[in-house]
């Protein structure tokens, strides 16, 4: 099932890069963490790395980005952040890799995220990642509109693919509401990854 938790204080995208190079950023790096972590580590498995190392790469992406958000200012006529972030978890990739394999010298790594940042198979499995964190995003707003009964039906048939009268026994409604709330939560899943994505320029 997908997660579902509740992230910290949502703002806006742009306001939350603002807010991380800030004197009071810790807030807003827990809720950077609460937005981003799953997409990185994410991205690194899919990459081939394993789950100890993915942690890893998501320290160093946050240590990274630490360093160069004071004084950032997010300028999209100058590139995506979403680019920007595929670039810093490469890095972090290919350094975290390095280190294990000791093949490519740590002074290589820099070009080395420049060539695979321009791959299509890279940009493919980052763009991939992306909607998925757009998704989960948009549910955990979602958990605060629709009952848990209501998210219940719409995961074990819109999302695990159960057949509709299989999910209306099992939670004792009717299959008419069941299709109902698959409408309801998708055209409402839409409309906020439309928001998500507007937001960050």
């Amino acid at each position: 099932m997908l997660s579902i938790r509740m992230s910290a204080s949502i703002g806006t995208h742009i306001t939350l890069l603002a807010r991380l190079g800030g004197p009071d950023s810790a807030p807003a790096w827990t809720e950077f963490c609460a937005r981003y972590s799953n997409l990185i580590i994410g991205f690194a498995k899919r990459r081939g790395m394993q789950e100890a190392d993915c942690e890893d790469i998501l320290q160093d992406v946050l240590v990274s980005l630490t360093k160069s958000m004071p004084g950032f200012t997010y300028d999209p006529t100058r590139g995506l952040f979403r680019s920007y972030l595929k670039t810093v978890v490469l890095h972090a990739i290919f350094k975290k890799s390095c280190q294990k394999s000791g093949a490519v010298a740590l002074g290589e790594v820099e070009s080395l995220t420049r060539a695979a940042s321009e791959a299509p198979d890279v940009d493919a499995i980052w763009e991939s990642q992306w909607r998925r964190y757009h998704i989960e995003t948009a549910m955990r707003s979602v958990a605060a509109e629709f009952s848990e009964r209501d998210r219940d039906a719409f995961e074990r048939y819109a999302v695990e693919g159960q057949e509709p009268d299989a999910v209306a026994k099992e939670l004792n409604i009717s299959v008419d509401l069941v299709y109902q709330v698959k409408s309801r939560m998708t055209r409402r899943l839409a409309e906020l990854v439309r928001q998500q994505v507007m937001e960050e320029g």
